[in-house]
Protein backbone atom coordinates (compact mmCIF):
# COMPACT_ATOMS: atom_id res chain seq x y z
CA UNK A 1 0.00 0.00 0.00
CA UNK A 2 2.89 2.33 0.82
CA UNK A 3 4.17 2.09 -2.75
CA UNK A 4 0.77 3.09 -4.14
CA UNK A 5 0.86 6.25 -2.03
CA UNK A 6 4.42 7.04 -3.12
CA UNK A 7 3.48 6.59 -6.78
CA UNK A 8 0.49 8.91 -6.29
CA UNK A 9 2.73 11.48 -4.58
CA UNK A 10 5.20 11.33 -7.46
CA UNK A 11 2.37 11.72 -9.98
CA UNK A 12 1.05 14.80 -8.19
CA UNK A 13 4.43 16.52 -8.23
CA UNK A 14 5.06 15.41 -11.82
CA UNK A 15 1.73 16.84 -12.99
CA UNK A 16 2.51 20.06 -11.11
CA UNK A 17 5.74 20.37 -13.11
CA UNK A 18 3.86 19.73 -16.37
CA UNK A 19 1.26 22.39 -15.57
CA UNK A 20 4.15 24.79 -14.88
CA UNK A 21 5.14 24.41 -18.54
CA UNK A 22 1.76 25.71 -19.74
CA UNK A 23 0.83 29.31 -20.40
CA UNK A 24 -0.73 29.52 -16.96
CA UNK A 25 -4.18 30.95 -16.29
CA UNK A 26 -5.34 31.56 -12.72
CA UNK A 27 -6.92 28.11 -12.41
CA UNK A 28 -3.60 26.53 -13.44
CA UNK A 29 -1.78 28.38 -10.65
CA UNK A 30 -4.31 27.10 -8.12
CA UNK A 31 -3.96 23.59 -9.55
CA UNK A 32 -0.16 23.73 -9.18
CA UNK A 33 -0.43 24.66 -5.49
CA UNK A 34 -3.10 22.00 -5.00
CA UNK A 35 -1.01 19.26 -6.64
CA UNK A 36 2.09 20.18 -4.64
CA UNK A 37 0.03 20.01 -1.44
CA UNK A 38 -1.48 16.63 -2.44
CA UNK A 39 1.91 15.23 -3.45
CA UNK A 40 3.70 16.23 -0.26
CA UNK A 41 0.76 15.20 1.91
CA UNK A 42 0.43 11.73 0.38
CA UNK A 43 4.20 11.21 0.31
CA UNK A 44 4.65 12.13 3.98
CA UNK A 45 1.84 9.76 4.93
CA UNK A 46 3.43 6.92 2.96
CA UNK A 47 6.76 7.40 4.74
CA UNK A 48 5.53 8.04 8.30
CA UNK A 49 2.16 6.28 8.72
CA UNK A 50 3.71 3.44 10.77
CA UNK A 51 4.77 5.72 13.63
CA UNK A 52 3.12 9.11 13.10
CA UNK A 53 -0.19 8.38 14.87
CA UNK A 54 1.28 6.41 17.76
CA UNK A 55 4.47 8.30 18.64
CA UNK A 56 3.72 11.90 17.66
CA UNK A 57 0.27 12.85 18.95
CA UNK A 58 0.28 16.60 18.35
CA UNK A 59 2.07 16.27 15.04
CA UNK A 60 -0.39 13.62 13.85
CA UNK A 61 -3.31 15.90 14.82
CA UNK A 62 -1.74 18.72 12.81
CA UNK A 63 -1.23 16.29 9.94
CA UNK A 64 -4.94 15.38 9.99
CA UNK A 65 -5.82 19.09 10.01
CA UNK A 66 -4.27 19.33 6.54
CA UNK A 67 -7.35 17.53 5.25
CA UNK A 68 -9.15 20.86 5.78
CA UNK A 69 -7.18 22.27 2.83
CA UNK A 70 -8.46 19.78 0.26
CA UNK A 71 -12.01 21.18 0.12
CA UNK A 72 -10.97 24.85 -0.23
CA UNK A 73 -8.51 24.00 -3.02
CA UNK A 74 -11.26 22.12 -4.89
CA UNK A 75 -13.73 24.97 -4.41
CA UNK A 76 -11.30 27.71 -5.47
CA UNK A 77 -10.16 25.71 -8.51
CA UNK A 78 -13.73 25.29 -9.77
CA UNK A 79 -14.61 28.90 -8.89
CA UNK A 80 -11.65 30.18 -10.93
CA UNK A 81 -12.98 28.26 -13.94
CA UNK A 82 -16.65 29.20 -13.74
CA UNK A 83 -16.38 32.91 -12.90
CA UNK A 84 -14.38 35.29 -15.07
CA UNK A 85 -14.22 37.86 -12.24
CA UNK A 86 -12.80 35.43 -9.67
CA UNK A 87 -9.89 36.61 -7.48
CA UNK A 88 -7.94 34.50 -5.00
CA UNK A 89 -7.27 37.23 -2.49
CA UNK A 90 -9.92 38.88 -0.36
CA UNK A 91 -12.88 36.98 1.02
CA UNK A 92 -11.80 33.69 -0.56
CA UNK A 93 -8.89 33.45 1.88
CA UNK A 94 -11.43 32.98 4.68
CA UNK A 95 -11.81 29.37 3.51
CA UNK A 96 -8.43 28.62 5.10
CA UNK A 97 -9.26 30.10 8.52
CA UNK A 98 -10.53 26.80 10.11
CA UNK A 99 -7.22 25.13 9.23
CA UNK A 100 -5.25 28.03 10.73
CA UNK A 101 -7.34 28.06 13.92
CA UNK A 102 -6.95 24.30 14.34
CA UNK A 103 -3.16 24.60 14.22
CA UNK A 104 -3.11 27.64 16.51
CA UNK A 105 -5.03 25.52 19.03
CA UNK A 106 -2.50 22.68 18.63
CA UNK A 107 0.35 25.15 19.11
CA UNK A 108 -1.24 26.36 22.34
CA UNK A 109 -1.73 22.74 23.34
CA UNK A 110 1.97 22.09 22.79
CA UNK A 111 2.80 24.86 25.26
CA UNK A 112 0.28 23.63 27.86
CA UNK A 113 1.02 20.04 28.94
CA UNK A 114 -2.40 19.65 30.57
CA UNK A 115 -3.98 20.04 27.15
CA UNK A 116 -1.42 18.29 24.97
CA UNK A 117 -1.56 15.10 27.02
CA UNK A 118 -5.19 14.54 26.01
CA UNK A 119 -4.87 15.46 22.34
CA UNK A 120 -4.69 11.99 20.82
CA UNK A 121 -6.09 10.34 17.72
CA UNK A 122 -5.58 6.82 19.05
CA UNK A 123 -7.72 5.36 21.81
CA UNK A 124 -5.49 5.21 24.85
CA UNK A 125 -7.13 5.50 28.27
CA UNK A 126 -6.41 8.76 30.01
CA UNK A 127 -7.41 10.47 33.23
CA UNK A 128 -9.17 13.17 31.26
CA UNK A 129 -11.55 13.03 28.32
CA UNK A 130 -10.76 14.42 24.88
CA UNK A 131 -10.76 18.24 25.04
CA UNK A 132 -14.02 19.64 23.74
CA UNK A 133 -12.31 22.12 21.41
CA UNK A 134 -10.16 19.37 19.93
CA UNK A 135 -13.25 17.25 19.31
CA UNK A 136 -14.91 20.24 17.65
CA UNK A 137 -11.98 20.71 15.28
CA UNK A 138 -12.06 17.02 14.39
CA UNK A 139 -15.76 17.33 13.57
CA UNK A 140 -15.01 20.37 11.39
CA UNK A 141 -12.30 18.37 9.62
CA UNK A 142 -14.73 15.52 8.96
CA UNK A 143 -17.40 17.92 7.68
CA UNK A 144 -14.99 19.95 5.54
CA UNK A 145 -14.95 17.50 2.63
CA UNK A 146 -18.72 16.96 2.28
CA UNK A 147 -19.46 20.68 2.75
CA UNK A 148 -17.04 21.72 0.02
CA UNK A 149 -18.30 19.04 -2.34
CA UNK A 150 -21.80 20.51 -1.93
CA UNK A 151 -20.47 24.05 -2.50
CA UNK A 152 -18.70 22.80 -5.62
CA UNK A 153 -21.93 21.34 -7.00
CA UNK A 154 -23.54 24.76 -6.55
CA UNK A 155 -20.71 26.27 -8.58
CA UNK A 156 -21.53 23.87 -11.41
CA UNK A 157 -25.05 25.30 -11.46
CA UNK A 158 -23.52 28.76 -11.72
CA UNK A 159 -21.42 27.52 -14.65
CA UNK A 160 -24.53 26.22 -16.44
CA UNK A 161 -26.11 29.69 -16.18
CA UNK A 162 -22.92 31.35 -17.43
CA UNK A 163 -22.72 28.96 -20.38
CA UNK A 164 -26.29 29.71 -21.48
CA UNK A 165 -25.65 33.45 -21.16
CA UNK A 166 -22.34 33.55 -23.02
CA UNK A 167 -21.76 30.53 -25.25
CA UNK A 168 -23.52 28.88 -28.16
CA UNK A 169 -22.13 25.43 -27.34
CA UNK A 170 -21.37 23.70 -24.06
CA UNK A 171 -18.90 21.15 -25.40
CA UNK A 172 -15.44 21.22 -23.77
CA UNK A 173 -16.48 23.98 -21.36
CA UNK A 174 -19.13 22.27 -19.23
CA UNK A 175 -16.48 20.53 -17.06
CA UNK A 176 -18.10 17.10 -17.37
CA UNK A 177 -14.91 15.40 -16.18
CA UNK A 178 -14.73 17.55 -13.06
CA UNK A 179 -18.42 17.07 -12.28
CA UNK A 180 -18.04 13.28 -12.38
CA UNK A 181 -14.93 13.51 -10.24
CA UNK A 182 -16.67 15.65 -7.62
CA UNK A 183 -19.77 13.45 -7.52
CA UNK A 184 -17.89 10.15 -7.21
CA UNK A 185 -15.14 11.22 -4.84
CA UNK A 186 -17.55 13.34 -2.84
CA UNK A 187 -19.54 10.20 -2.04
CA UNK A 188 -16.42 8.14 -1.30
CA UNK A 189 -14.87 10.88 0.84
CA UNK A 190 -18.07 11.32 2.85
CA UNK A 191 -18.36 7.59 3.58
CA UNK A 192 -14.73 7.41 4.68
CA UNK A 193 -15.14 10.43 6.94
CA UNK A 194 -18.15 8.74 8.53
CA UNK A 195 -15.99 5.65 9.18
CA UNK A 196 -13.25 7.83 10.71
CA UNK A 197 -15.80 9.56 12.96
CA UNK A 198 -17.27 6.24 14.08
CA UNK A 199 -13.78 5.01 14.86
CA UNK A 200 -12.94 8.04 16.98
CA UNK A 201 -16.25 8.14 18.84
CA UNK A 202 -17.13 4.45 19.21
CA UNK A 203 -13.74 2.77 18.54
CA UNK A 204 -15.23 0.98 15.52
CA UNK A 205 -12.99 -0.07 12.65
CA UNK A 206 -9.22 0.26 12.88
CA UNK A 207 -7.50 3.63 12.56
CA UNK A 208 -5.23 2.31 9.80
CA UNK A 209 -8.33 1.20 7.85
CA UNK A 210 -9.70 4.75 7.98
CA UNK A 211 -6.47 6.52 7.05
CA UNK A 212 -5.46 4.02 4.36
CA UNK A 213 -8.93 4.33 2.84
CA UNK A 214 -8.70 8.13 2.81
CA UNK A 215 -5.27 8.17 1.19
CA UNK A 216 -6.13 5.43 -1.28
CA UNK A 217 -9.08 7.50 -2.53
CA UNK A 218 -6.82 10.57 -2.50
CA UNK A 219 -4.31 8.69 -4.66
CA UNK A 220 -6.96 7.99 -7.30
CA UNK A 221 -8.11 11.59 -7.10
CA UNK A 222 -4.54 12.84 -7.67
CA UNK A 223 -4.12 10.90 -10.89
CA UNK A 224 -7.45 12.04 -12.32
CA UNK A 225 -7.25 15.71 -11.29
CA UNK A 226 -3.67 15.92 -12.54
CA UNK A 227 -4.37 14.32 -15.91
CA UNK A 228 -7.56 16.22 -16.75
CA UNK A 229 -6.46 19.43 -15.04
CA UNK A 230 -3.37 19.49 -17.24
CA UNK A 231 -5.58 19.55 -20.35
CA UNK A 232 -8.18 21.98 -18.99
CA UNK A 233 -8.27 25.27 -20.89
CA UNK A 234 -9.49 28.64 -19.74
CA UNK A 235 -13.25 29.00 -20.23
CA UNK A 236 -13.60 32.77 -19.96
CA UNK A 237 -10.91 34.43 -22.06
CA UNK A 238 -10.15 38.03 -21.06
CA UNK A 239 -10.76 40.82 -23.56
CA UNK A 240 -8.95 44.16 -23.59
CA UNK A 241 -12.09 46.04 -24.73
CA UNK A 242 -14.16 46.81 -21.63
CA UNK A 243 -17.37 46.82 -23.69
CA UNK A 244 -16.71 43.20 -24.65
CA UNK A 245 -17.26 41.18 -21.53
CA UNK A 246 -18.97 38.08 -20.22
CA UNK A 247 -22.25 38.14 -18.35
CA UNK A 248 -21.50 36.14 -15.20
CA UNK A 249 -23.82 37.78 -12.69
CA UNK A 250 -27.64 37.53 -12.54
CA UNK A 251 -27.81 41.30 -12.07
CA UNK A 252 -25.08 43.29 -13.75
CA UNK A 253 -24.08 46.83 -12.94
CA UNK A 254 -26.05 47.94 -16.01
CA UNK A 255 -29.32 46.39 -14.89
CA UNK A 256 -30.65 49.72 -13.61
CA UNK A 257 -29.89 51.64 -16.80
CA UNK A 258 -32.84 52.63 -18.94
CA UNK A 259 -33.02 51.17 -22.44
CA UNK A 260 -35.17 53.39 -24.65
CA UNK A 261 -37.82 51.75 -26.80
CA UNK A 262 -36.44 53.30 -29.98
CA UNK A 263 -32.90 52.16 -29.15
CA UNK A 264 -34.13 48.66 -28.35
CA UNK A 265 -35.92 48.41 -31.71
CA UNK A 266 -32.79 49.56 -33.52
CA UNK A 267 -30.74 46.91 -31.76
CA UNK A 268 -33.31 44.24 -32.60
CA UNK A 269 -33.31 45.19 -36.29
CA UNK A 270 -29.53 45.34 -36.38
CA UNK A 271 -29.21 41.91 -34.77
CA UNK A 272 -31.79 40.32 -37.10
CA UNK A 273 -30.12 41.80 -40.18
CA UNK A 274 -26.68 40.67 -39.10
CA UNK A 275 -27.86 37.16 -38.27
CA UNK A 276 -29.64 36.87 -41.62
CA UNK A 277 -26.88 38.28 -43.83
CA UNK A 278 -23.65 37.30 -42.05
CA UNK A 279 -24.87 34.03 -40.48
CA UNK A 280 -22.40 34.12 -37.55
CA UNK A 281 -24.09 31.08 -36.02
CA UNK A 282 -22.19 28.90 -38.51
CA UNK A 283 -19.18 29.42 -36.25
CA UNK A 284 -19.47 26.49 -33.84
CA UNK A 285 -17.58 28.37 -31.11
CA UNK A 286 -19.44 31.67 -31.32
CA UNK A 287 -19.70 33.53 -27.99
CA UNK A 288 -21.68 36.51 -26.78
CA UNK A 289 -18.47 38.55 -26.58
CA UNK A 290 -17.56 37.76 -30.21
CA UNK A 291 -21.03 38.59 -31.50
CA UNK A 292 -21.03 41.82 -29.50
CA UNK A 293 -17.69 42.79 -31.05
CA UNK A 294 -18.96 42.08 -34.57
CA UNK A 295 -22.16 44.05 -33.99
CA UNK A 296 -20.30 46.82 -32.14
CA UNK A 297 -22.84 46.59 -29.34
CA UNK A 298 -21.70 46.39 -25.68
CA UNK A 299 -22.05 42.85 -24.33
CA UNK A 300 -24.41 43.80 -21.52
CA UNK A 301 -26.79 45.55 -23.96
CA UNK A 302 -26.69 42.67 -26.42
CA UNK A 303 -27.44 40.18 -23.65
CA UNK A 304 -30.27 42.33 -22.37
CA UNK A 305 -31.86 42.73 -25.81
CA UNK A 306 -31.67 38.98 -26.51
CA UNK A 307 -33.21 38.19 -23.12
CA UNK A 308 -35.93 40.84 -23.14
CA UNK A 309 -36.81 41.23 -26.82
CA UNK A 310 -36.23 37.72 -28.14
CA UNK A 311 -37.12 36.11 -24.78
CA UNK A 312 -34.22 33.67 -25.10
CA UNK A 313 -30.83 33.21 -23.53
CA UNK A 314 -27.81 33.49 -25.82
CA UNK A 315 -27.37 29.71 -26.12
CA UNK A 316 -30.93 29.12 -27.33
CA UNK A 317 -30.91 32.26 -29.48
CA UNK A 318 -27.94 31.07 -31.56
CA UNK A 319 -28.97 27.42 -31.69
CA UNK A 320 -32.43 28.44 -32.89
CA UNK A 321 -30.78 29.76 -36.05
CA UNK A 322 -28.70 26.60 -36.40
CA UNK A 323 -31.78 24.40 -36.14
CA UNK A 324 -33.58 26.47 -38.78
CA UNK A 325 -30.48 26.16 -40.99
CA UNK A 326 -30.56 22.38 -40.61
CA UNK A 327 -34.27 22.22 -41.39
CA UNK A 328 -33.79 24.32 -44.52
CA UNK A 329 -30.89 22.19 -45.78
CA UNK A 330 -32.70 18.91 -45.13
CA UNK A 331 -35.38 20.08 -47.57
CA UNK A 332 -32.93 21.13 -50.30
CA UNK A 333 -31.92 18.50 -52.94
CA UNK A 334 -28.36 19.87 -53.22
CA UNK A 335 -27.66 18.62 -49.68
CA UNK A 336 -28.90 15.08 -50.32
CA UNK A 337 -25.29 13.89 -50.55
CA UNK A 338 -24.71 14.92 -46.91
CA UNK A 339 -25.75 12.89 -43.89
CA UNK A 340 -27.77 14.49 -41.14
CA UNK A 341 -24.58 14.84 -39.10
CA UNK A 342 -22.81 16.42 -42.06
CA UNK A 343 -25.62 18.96 -42.40
CA UNK A 344 -25.44 19.63 -38.66
CA UNK A 345 -21.71 20.34 -38.81
CA UNK A 346 -22.28 22.53 -41.84
CA UNK A 347 -24.88 24.50 -39.85
CA UNK A 348 -22.76 25.34 -36.82
CA UNK A 349 -23.11 22.33 -34.53
CA UNK A 350 -19.87 20.69 -33.44
CA UNK A 351 -20.97 17.37 -31.91
CA UNK A 352 -23.63 14.78 -32.67
CA UNK A 353 -24.91 14.69 -29.09
CA UNK A 354 -25.35 18.48 -28.93
CA UNK A 355 -27.11 18.49 -32.31
CA UNK A 356 -29.60 15.76 -31.37
CA UNK A 357 -30.29 17.26 -27.94
CA UNK A 358 -30.84 20.83 -29.16
CA UNK A 359 -32.84 19.81 -32.24
CA UNK A 360 -35.25 17.65 -30.25
CA UNK A 361 -35.65 20.37 -27.62
CA UNK A 362 -36.59 23.01 -30.20
CA UNK A 363 -38.50 20.96 -32.78
CA UNK A 364 -40.06 18.30 -30.56
CA UNK A 365 -38.67 15.37 -32.54
CA UNK A 366 -35.29 13.93 -33.46
CA UNK A 367 -33.55 14.99 -36.71
CA UNK A 368 -34.24 11.55 -38.20
CA UNK A 369 -37.93 11.75 -37.36
CA UNK A 370 -38.13 15.23 -38.87
CA UNK A 371 -36.44 14.06 -42.09
CA UNK A 372 -38.69 10.99 -42.38
CA UNK A 373 -41.73 13.21 -41.89
CA UNK A 374 -40.64 15.32 -44.88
Amino acid sequence: MKYIFLIAAFNALFFAVLVLQKKKALHDKILICWLIYLGLYTGIYALTSDTLFTDFHLLSASFISLLMLHGPFLYLYIYSLVDEKFQVFGKNLFHFIPFILFNVYLLVGYLVPEISGNIRLDHVESEHATPLLFALFLILTALSGPVYFILSIKLFRKLDINIFNNFSTSEDINLVWLRKLVYSFGAIWTVLMVFATLHHVFSLFSWIFCTHGLFLSLSGFIILIGYFGLKQKEIFIHYADQNIEYITEPKTKYAGMLLKETDAEQYVNKIKHFMRTQRPYLDANLTLAQLAANLQIPSHILSRVINERFELNFFDFINQYRVEEVKAKIGEPKYDNLSLLGIAFDSGFNTKSAFNRVFKKMVGMTPSEYKNQL
